[in-house]
């Protein structure tokens, strides 16, 4: 189940309704998909085999099917992040700069624990929302975001793209953001 911190206030948003409520509230996307779905020798793996991510997605195809339809989304693919990722330290520091996308960003987690970022309202400022297994999240487009890593530094996630190519990251210069 996610968990919200809103980083001007320290405040801590829990419970499926009110982080659902709280992110609507923000134009976000917050959903929730059955993890126990997910075949025993899938779950807690953190390096995937591509016969293993295309088990995944046939997994939770009904549900990235729903998502594409509503949302318009062409293509979708498995991430894995761990120890085992090459330069993954490297990659993470790419991830943790504030950017936009001129679609949402949406991931929807498989194993792990990842954080999104957002700049919410003027009132709200920057929150944070943590995310663990069956959550799905989407940024909306233009929304100053980034995604990283909870301390276990593991991830799967499933994305979803409007476009083939995959999201471009436009940066967004913020002098109010502050890094936790």
């Amino acid at each position: 189940m996610a968990e919200i911190r809103i980083r001007n206030t320290n405040e801590r948003i829990q419970g499926d309704v009110n982080v659902g409520a709280f992110l609507s509230g923000q134009s976000v996307i917050y959903e929730q998909w059955d993890i126990s779905k997910l075949p025993a020798h899938l779950q807690g793996k953190f390096v995937l085999s591509d016969e293993e991510k295309s088990e995944i997605l046939s997994t939770y195809d009904t549900e990235i099917r729903d998502l594409a339809l509503r949302r318009g989304y062409q293509t979708w693919d498995v991430i894995t992040l761990s120890e085992a990722t090459p330069n993954l330290d490297e990659l993470l520091k790419k991830f943790e700069d504030v950017h936009t996308h001129t679609e949402d960003e949406i991931r929807a987690i498989i194993a792990g624990r990842g954080i999104f970022i957002i700049k919410g309202s003027d009132d709200v400022g920057y929150f944070d929302v943590e995310l663990e297994p069956g959550d799905i999240i989407s940024v909306p487009e233009n929304t100053p975001h980034f995604f990283t890593l909870m301390d276990n530094r593991k991830i799967v996630a499933v994305r979803l793209f409007v476009e083939t190519n995959g999201w471009v990251a436009y940066p967004f210069a913020d002098p109010t953001f502050q890094k936790a």
